[in-house]
């Protein structure tokens, strides 16, 4: 198969979580501990750090790679979603996995994959592990795909777990308290390897220290520790709390030396170094042109707060959601005075452009409904004046067809 074969035929044939919802959710760990049995573990041939938590946890685990690439390190960095290419999930030192990789490895696994029936990301994280343990990267910056406990990547024992926060999302699989959502997301403790929180949250704080000291795990709340004046260059001020999540995982990971020069570089050239987008992503000027893939209460509620310190005359907002979300209590959070373009992200779960107008109604959002992501967004574009500006969210999917 071809390149383009490949993915059409992991894309189409298999359930996937980002595109269909619940019917892909396989909620236990035989099938990925057996397909790396298959390929002879390939997890236990690399150190690895691993990232969960609700929000915060992508941008944390682009920080924490480049920061070791700035050491002098080789670093891959696995990631999902994607935004444009599905090889942005799978990366060393920034440079995406090879297409004759990804093809290569489908097809010597593809009988076992149909007899096992693999979910999607079981797939991935199979892949991702076998290339860097083939290109023998010195550590692998691991993102969890959905929770912790149960999701495929927690199968690896790294050298520091990083949880960056706990918020309502997911809540049909991960449970519909705080509380719960952290036990899910604790999953990823292991047996004496430190854990850092970079968000002290009164509903989970205990939870988090119970699981650790069972589990004998050094266990740091980021926020609490006295360290300052980081910066980074992914744009958006609530970016400074993954920061203090991030110094403190750097902090906490043994045998791997790097200075304090590394760290502060590393933050500065996070976008060079690995090539993350869509978070807090200026697009163009005049207007000022935003996306950012935030897409559940906590998040947009940040990357609300910052497009109030913007400043413009007329703000346009490119709005579309998926269906398993809280839509109506997201939409609550939004101005009242900006201009709204519903659109529909061209997936199977987008959540339908006129219903979602619906709803926003509910909240006295006033705005226009365009059959694709493209037409509302050309029509904010055509409609904005230099002084205005353009934010495009609601969810990762209408980002990336904007990027």
């Amino acid at each position: 198969m071809t390149y383009k074969e490949t993915l059409d035929w992991m894309f189409g044939q298999l359930p996937m979580y980002q595109q269909k919802g619940a019917v892909a959710m396989n909620a236990k760990l035989d099938n990925i501990i057996n397909f790396c049995n298959v390929l002879d573990n390939p997890q236990d041939k690399f150190k690895s750090i691993h990232v969960a938590g609700t929000n915060g946890k992508g941008s944390s685990s682009h920080m924490l790679a480049s920061i070791l690439q700035e050491a002098g390190y080789k670093v891959g960095l696995y990631t999902s979603p994607h935004l444009r290419d599905f090889r942005e999930r799978i990366r060393i030192n920034g440079k995406v996995v090879s297409k004759k990789f990804v093809t290569d490895f489908i097809a010597q696994h593809k009988p076992f994959f149909d007899y096992n029936k693999l979910s999607f990301f079981e797939m991935t994280v199979g892949m991702a592990f076998t290339y860097f343990a083939e290109e023998k990267v010195d550590i692998a910056v691991i993102e969890v795909g959905l929770g912790g406990r149960l999701d495929s990547t927690n199968i690896i024992t790294p050298e520091v777990s990083l949880i960056t926060n706990i918020g309502m999302d997911h809540t049909q699989f991960l449970g519909d308290t705080l509380e719960k959502i952290a036990l899910e997301k604790a999953g990823i403790i292991k047996p004496k390897v430190p854990v850092v929180i970079s968000e002290t949250q009164p509903e989970t704080k205990m939870i988090f220290n119970l699981i650790a000291h069972q589990l004998k795990s050094n266990i740091v709340f980021a926020d609490q520790e006295k360290f300052s004046g980081f910066k980074t260059d992914l744009l958006g001020e609530y970016q400074q709390k993954n920061i203090k999540g991030v110094v403190a995982c750097i902090h906490q990971l043994k045998n791997f030396e790097v200075p304090e020069q590394a760290v502060s570089q590393g933050l500065n050239k996070v976008v060079e170094n690995t090539g993350l987008l869509g978070r807090w992503q200026v697009l163009q000027n005049h207007p000022l042109v935003v996306c950012d893939t935030a897409h559940n209460k906590e998040g947009l509620q940040l990357v609300l707060q910052q497009i109030k310190k913007q400043s413009y005359n007329q703000l346009h907002i490119v709005l579309g959601f998926v269906n398993d979300k809280d839509v109506r209590s997201v939409l609550a959070l939004f101005p009242k005075d900006a201009k709204y373009y519903f659109v529909r992200p061209s997936i199977p779960r987008g959540m339908d452009a006129f219903q979602l107008n619906e709803l926003a109604q509910e909240q006295a959002l006033k705005g226009k409904v365009f059959k694709s992501v493209e037409k509302g967004f050309k029509n904010a574009l055509k409609n904005a004046g230099g002084k205005d500006m353009i934010y495009v969210g609601g969810s990762t999917f209408v980002v990336a067809e904007v990027v």
